[in-house]
């Protein structure tokens, strides 16, 4: 009777336990992908190779990464939210498709919230805003007090709508009644080049692109949009030492990592885990810094409350901006 007990006992907790479990304890038994919300050889990617071969060595599998950009990242996004919820499906991305989106776009085909798991940011991206040679300043408040002067007549770059440079500059030129143009590009580097040309005064880009003009001389770095300063750039303050510190101004994750919804819980936990231990990788790091981003590595709990607290900034800038895309 008792053996009949325990047989029956033992029974009922796998089919409570069901398939999730004996799943869990197989994972991972085949190849992992990271599907990558950006195209070949960018920042985005490159991060995406070193997270493969760190989370090879410690899973003990093979992980490959899928490059799927397009749709400004929703693509990847919705091919991972829409992916079988088993461990081997994972998304990297920028901050796009995942922050903004939402307030972007009237159609996203997925509900960040419904649809992905989150793991953790790996890094937050620091931006820098610069201005040419030629434009008499050499602080932020300079700088705005130069733009008053010239309302109307001042023209900000931008490597694309709604992207974190455009959003920015769209903030300062609003809340400091600047009356500032935006003049989108489409990347980073001809953004530059025309900064450089004299085609445009003012710019935020990223500090691998913008370091080696501002070592030239030409282009002048006024702040640091993130929540420190950048090592590289030691006497440049960040936006809110500058006198700027709105809330607009503080960095969103650079690069993060995310599962389909409904993984099982301890493979979440297991790749929560060893992504994390990733970061801290001295491959880890020196991409970071070629990249100008300040390592991060926090707790899905963390990332989730990043992002619902950052909900409402994004909704004003997106509004002040006017970067409504159908």
């Amino acid at each position: 009777m008792r053996k009949f007990i325990t047989r029956t006992f033992l029974a009922i907790a796998a089919i409570a336990c069901g398939p999730h479990a004996a799943q869990a304890q197989e994972w991972p038994s085949r190849t992992i992908t990271i599907v990558v919300a950006a195209p070949p050889a960018g920042a985005t990617d490159v991060l995406a190779r070193v997270l493969a071969d760190e989370l090879g060595k410690s899973l003990k599998t093979t992980v490959i990464v899928d490059n799927k950009p397009g749709a400004s990242g929703m693509l990847a996004t919705g091919a991972v939210a829409r992916a079988q919820p088993d461990g081997y499906s994972l998304l990297l991305s920028h901050a796009t498709p995942i922050y903004y989106a939402q307030y972007m776009f009237s159609k996203v085909p997925y509900d960040v919230r419904r649809d992905l798991a989150f793991i953790t940011e790996l890094c937050s991206a620091s931006l820098v805003i610069a201005v040419n040679k030629d434009v008499p300043a050499k602080t932020m408040k300079e700088f705005v007090t130069w733009a008053q002067a010239n309302k109307g007549k001042v023209n900000y770059g931008s490597f694309g709508v709604g992207s974190s440079s455009h959003l920015l500059n769209a903030h300062l030129s609003e809340s400091r009644k600047l009356d500032m143009t935006h003049i989108a590009y489409k990347g980073e580097a001809p953004m530059v080049q025309d900064m450089i040309a004299g085609q445009i005064p003012v710019a935020i880009g990223t500090l691998g692109t913008m370091a080696p003009h501002i070592t030239s001389g030409s282009l002048k770095p006024l702040a640091i949009i993130g929540d420190k300063r950048l090592p590289e750039l030691p006497n440049v303050p960040t936006m809110t030492e500058a006198g700027f510190p709105d809330d607009e101004f503080k960095p969103l994750g650079g690069a993060m990592v995310m599962a389909p919804a409904k993984t099982p819980a301890p493979i979440l936990a297991r790749l929560e885990k060893e992504t994390r231990a990733a970061v801290q990788t001295a491959a880890m790091k020196a991409r970071f810094q070629a990249f100008g981003l300040v390592p991060m590595g926090n707790s899905s709990e963390e990332f989730r409350k990043n992002f619902e607290a950052s909900g409402p900034m994004i909704q004003r800038l997106v509004t002040v901006s006017g970067a409504k895309a159908e």
